[in-house]
């Protein structure tokens, strides 16, 4: 798939939508290891709404207005830090952009690169402070490293740069959050954060190699 058409990515962020709504005991799971617990239920709410969002915007022309609203339902319902993050996450690269009716794999890099700066821009975070960034900043890496053209294989790279961030994790001192109050002993758990971050990747590229493989989207 080299464009990403309004109506493809509508599609593939309702799906992330749902695989998070989906991995809400895993999420909590994670997060109840070393922190508040509420992770999982947060971002499964928040994303609830954004798909209700969604459903109402099937017909549009702008690719960008996808993602600010998304983001902006996720912040206004879902509160506290995951909600600034991860509705930063989405809405912060595509505020003032001009309106596009598709995104090539540069122009969908450059949305994620701008997300990522926005959301260090928010929250402060580097690699290494175990938060959603050490999955996000590696997959935006591979996005802005990748020189062809076809979304799907893009994707692919960005999601194994985000699996191996979240690996990483489990190496990190926490700081941020409950866990940065157990200092050493948040080492050897992973965090939700940048799970969530993988799990969003992962679905991104895989409904995108759906909606290719069943003749959807070109």
């Amino acid at each position: 798939m080299k464009t990403l058409s309004y109506s493809a990515a509508c599609h593939m962020l309702m799906a992330c939508a749902d695989e998070i709504i989906k991995s809400k005991p895993y999420l909590t799971e994670i997060d109840s290891k070393i922190g508040d617990g509420d992770h999982g239920i947060g971002m499964a709410g928040g994303m609830q709404k954004a798909l209700s969002k969604l459903e109402t915007m099937a017909d549009g022309e702008n690719v960008y207005d996808l993602f600010q609203a998304m983001g902006k339902t996720m912040l206004m319902s879902m509160g506290g830090a995951s909600g600034v993050i991860f509705g930063t996450f989405f809405s912060g690269g595509a505020k003032g952009k001009e309106p596009s009716a598709a995104l090539d794999a540069r122009a969908f890099a450059q949305l994620m690169a701008d997300s990522l700066a926005e959301v260090q821009r928010q929250g402060k975070a580097e690699v290494g402070d175990k938060t959603m960034v050490d999955a996000l900043k590696p997959a935006v890496d591979a996005m802005s490293a990748y020189a062809g053209e076809d979304l799907v294989e893009m994707l692919s790279l960005a999601e194994e740069a985000a699996k191996e961030g979240v690996e990483q994790t489990k190496q990190y001192v926490a700081k941020f959050g409950r866990a940065k109050s157990l200092m050493e002993r948040a080492i050897g758990y992973q965090d939700a954060g940048a799970t969530s971050i993988w799990i969003i990747l992962r679905a991104m590229r895989d409904d995108l190699k759906a909606q290719e493989e069943e003749g959807i989207a070109q």
